[in-house]
């Protein structure tokens, strides 16, 4: 039998991305969510984890701890769980460049922009600011620079006149449940990888802007 693809999802609060690639590896027997690590002791995505029989663990920050030192301990927790693949599911740690030098190529993130488009925080306030007609969310290969890998897959969403941060950063999330996911399997099957800083599906380089079916 073909060895399934061991997912671990890294979160902080919610989980509502958690829950999509729960729902979309149920659907996918070559995925398996393995294992839920949160900073967060009282992240509800924990909950959806233990509602879906999923082992977890906390690595929560220690008083006068360093960036490396808590990196340290939360990668001895990683590997425990053995992972192919770490999602980054609202974990909302700024992790060290060695830290992240350690999973190149297997480490994806979520961000509600369409990137290169406002990286860091305040995306949706910052969208509205700028009276963009579109926004969205991107799924990119996690590199040193924050929200600077290369993307994967952009969903976009229109923005209104009457637009608030809530109902757009609520448009948003649904197109995150949509992608996560596909991007989970995509890996799974090996149709996905990065090589150079850069992100091929099924051998094929992908844009700046993340896949676009031709």
């Amino acid at each position: 039998m073909p060895v399934c693809c061991r997912v671990l999802v890294l979160i902080s609060g919610n989980g509502s991305n958690l829950q999509a690639i729960i729902d979309g590896c149920d659907d996918n027997v070559d995925a398996e969510v393995v294992g839920v690590i949160s900073n967060k002791p009282d992240a509800y995505g924990l909950v959806r984890a233990h509602h879906a029989e999923i082992n977890t663990s906390c690595v929560i920050a220690r008083k006068d701890e360093s960036r490396q030192q808590y990196d340290s301990r939360l990668q001895q927790a990683i590997e425990q769980y053995q992972p192919d693949l770490i999602v980054l599911a609202g974990f909302m740690r700024i992790l060290s460049d060695e830290f992240v030098s350690q999973y190149i190529g297997q480490m994806v993130n979520i961000h509600p922009s369409l990137l290169p488009k406002y990286a860091g925080l305040h995306t949706h306030q910052r969208a509205l600011d700028a009276k963009d007609k579109e926004h969205g969310a991107s799924v990119h290969f996690v590199i040193p620079e924050l929200d600077a890998g290369p993307v994967i897959l952009q969903a976009k969403v229109p923005v209104y006149e009457d637009d608030t941060v809530e109902t757009l950063s609520s448009r948003v999330h649904e197109q995150e449940h949509a992608i996560y996911p596909l991007v989970v399997k995509w890996f799974s099957l090996n149709r996905l990888k990065m090589l150079e800083n850069k992100a091929y599906l099924d051998d094929q380089l992908i844009g700046i802007h993340g896949y676009a079916p031709d």
